[in-house]
């Protein structure tokens, strides 16, 4: 019998790598990913994304930090959540939707994308949703 992963999404993950690390990130690695400015000893969060949802399945987190590395500035360092290979390409849209949802508002992010989210997430907040049988 397989053994069974600690955590039903997350396979792996990476906390506060420096910028310059993008390249020891595995390629093709799905999931998502952080971008952090290093204050001292705190970490902002400057970006939240996803990687890895292209139709072609291409399009990993090394290649996304790759490609930040080179065009947006204001970021140290990454840190990068990869879900396991059951995971579809929505589920991962959704845990995105989910995080920006939570950091949208909040005065100590500065986000440098601020995306509303999701409509399927903005859907299920209806009162439609909450009642009972």
């Amino acid at each position: 019998m397989p053994r069974q992963a600690p955590l039903r999404t997350i396979k792996r993950w990476k906390r506060y790598e420096p910028r310059n690390n993008w390249r020891l990130v595995p390629k093709n690695t799905r999931g998502l990913y952080v971008l952090y400015r290093q204050r001292g000893s705190d970490y902002e969060v400057r970006y939240i994304g996803v990687a890895g949802i292209s139709p072609s399945g291409g399009g990993g987190i090394r290649s996304r930090i790759k490609i930040h590395s080179a065009k947006k500035r204001g970021w140290t360092h990454f840190s990068l959540f990869e879900v396991h290979d059951n995971i579809l390409k929505e589920e991962i849209r959704e845990l995105e939707a989910l995080l920006l949802g939570i950091f949208r508002h909040d005065s100590r992010i500065q986000l440098s994308h601020k995306q509303k989210g999701s409509v399927k997430l903005y859907q299920l907040r209806k009162r439609a949703h909450w009642k009972t049988s």
